[in-house]
């Protein structure tokens, strides 16, 4: 195989006018002279050499995408397992609902399908206990929140993005399993603290994994295929739940064996980020990964090729993830306006998957009507983030998203329900629609916080609006519960969540087609000289 040829060199004053230039286009610097022969950056390299988006990029992306569907079981399975099983009159075989059985006595009723059901159904979680129910999920969520925080500085500083993941897949394993054993709702509680906790390292990783190594046009694509398997998962859970109905500690089993497999069998194929190396100063182990990923979509890196460090004048210290990022005005500002947007995204996202009990529909239909509705936001996001704006397309899907949790509020009026007979089939529409909304609009920043922060943060910023998604999914449960009583309340908070969370993203920077920036230093520099020729 013929090797690439090498650009053209140039002498030092034109590297002068070069450097310019193309800061002016938010790149980073294009070409250095080196005594091996001449430097590219990471982007330049994937562009001119290994190409956009081929196939090893394309069986990385997938490889480490697959995690996602442990996100999901993690994350979507107290749906069932945290469920209100339904009631009977012993006397009669009568259904009896809600409040109504806190006036009867033990001896008069029982659990349709049994004691082992639900946790709600094990442990008679109802009448003053009724609450105890949201306790679990909140826990999780708040679990996710301190997690992310913590696995976004391990993947930026120590252990790195494929390392991190592989730790994050394992105590995933472990808490899950152990929490079907739990003897009782306090221990159950601590084990989903610490379930969310644990696996909250495995979606920020797979995202950085799968676009940090594909080019520019291409990243937002490739950053939805954590999302298609994401989904897969959730359509899953509603069979699975089924064929599990009669044990919810079984249903905790199965699903806890999954990433086991995942992190021995799958994950050493995969390749850990060459701009994570890079700016941690292991520039051989970096051009490897670049190399191998050439020769697998059928081309050579030349040999004289060697990579731009990111950091100049290094003391022996590199970078960490922290790069004075508090310190740095700029991020400090975008980190917090992405996590207002994060709030109120995770709150509704979460909160109308688990409100599906409060719809006057089979809880299993509903869930599976929800997990369909996630397939064409994968696909509609994927198309649209290739030819429209980030900021557009996130907030016109929160704002739909809104909308629809408002008209679900109007449905579910007595009034209504009894003036229309088709108002519960017309509510589960407008609320898969508004789902379909807030799936895209979640998926879309995910990717937008990946495009908005340099590699030296980026895991940590995307933990950062992780933890934001969480602490906004951790207060979902809470108003599910409320809605026990009002769902029309919980669907009008939801829609005004949303709307504002559309708003907020107005103050962020346009990141589609722009560079993927190796420093915060390096990304104010080339963003300040953007705005300068903007505003001259």
């Amino acid at each position: 195989m013929k090797p690439s040829e090498p650009p053209k060199l140039v002498d030092a004053s034109s590297n002068i006018s070069n450097d310019s230039s193309a800061s002016e286009k938010g790149e980073a610097t294009s070409q250095q002279q080196s005594s091996n022969g001449y430097a590219l950056t990471v982007d330049e390299v994937i562009e001119q050499h290994i190409g956009a988006l081929g196939f090893a990029q394309i069986v990385h992306a997938l490889l480490v995408s697959i995690a996602w569907t442990f996100d999901a079981q993690s994350t979507l399975i107290s749906i069932f397992s945290d469920a209100k099983p339904a009631a009977r009159l012993l006397a009669t075989g009568t259904i009896v609902e809600g409040s109504m059985l806190c006036d009867l006595s033990t001896g008069e009723w029982d659990w349709v399908g049994g004691k082992s059901d639900t946790i709600v159904s094990e442990w008679n979680l109802i009448c003053q206990h009724k609450f105890l129910v949201a306790l679990p999920s909140t826990l999780f969520f708040i679990g996710s929140l301190f997690g992310s925080g913590v696995y976004g500085y391990l993947a930026d500083s120590w252990f790195g993005r494929k390392r991190t993941l592989l730790i994050s897949c394992l105590l995933t394993f472990v808490t899950a399993l152990a929490i079907s054993f739990s003897p009782n709702i306090w221990v159950y509680a601590f084990l989903r603290f610490a379930n969310g906790f644990f696996r909250s390292g495995i979606g920020s990783c797979c995202i950085v994994l799968a676009t940090e190594v594909v080019g520019k046009k291409w990243r937002g694509q490739v950053g939805q295929y954590g999302f298609f398997f994401f989904t897969l998962e959730f359509l899953s859970l509603p069979l699975m739940g089924y064929l599990e109905r009669k044990s919810w500690r079984n249903l905790y089993r199965i699903t806890s064996l999954l990433p086991l497999v995942y992190a021995v069998f799958l994950l050493p194929f995969a390749y850990e980020s060459p701009r994570w190396l890079l700016v941690k100063g292991r520039n051989k182990e970096a051009l490897v990964v670049l190399k191998k990923l050439a020769r697998r979509n059928g081309k050579q890196l030349p040999a004289v090729l060697s990579l731009v460090d990111p950091i100049q004048g290094r003391d022996g210290q590199t970078s960490s993830s922290s790069e004075n990022f508090w310190r740095t005005k700029w991020a400090v500002k975008r980190i917090v306006m992405v996590m207002m947007a994060g709030f109120g995204t995770g709150f509704v996202y979460y909160g109308i998957q688990l409100n599906a009990e409060n719809l006057n529909f089979n809880l299993y239909l509903t869930v599976a009507v929800n997990a369909l509705m996630e397939f064409p936001a994968v696909f509609i996001g994927s198309f649209l983030l290739g030819v429209v704006n980030r900021r557009p397309l996130f907030s016109s899907s929160s704002y739909l998203a809104g909308i629809c949790c408002l008209l679900c509020a109007v449905l579910s009026l007595h009034r209504v329900t009894r003036a229309l007979p088709v108002s519960k089939w017309l509510q589960l529409a407008v609320e898969a629609v508004g789902f379909m909304a807030s799936s895209t609009a979640y998926d879309v920043l995910y990717v937008y916080g990946v495009e908005l922060f340099p590699t030296n943060v980026r895991n940590f910023a995307v933990s950062l609006l992780r933890q934001a998604f969480m602490l906004g999914a951790s207060a979902a449960p809470l108003l599910v519960a409320l809605g026990r009583e009002s769902s029309m309340m919980s669907f009008i908070v939801f829609g005004v969540a949303s709307v504002l969370s559309g708003v907020v993203s107005l103050w962020l920077r346009e990141t589609r087609n722009a560079p993927l920036y190796e420093t915060l230093t390096q990304q104010g520099k080339a963003e300040e000289m953007v705005n300068e020729t903007e505003h001259s």
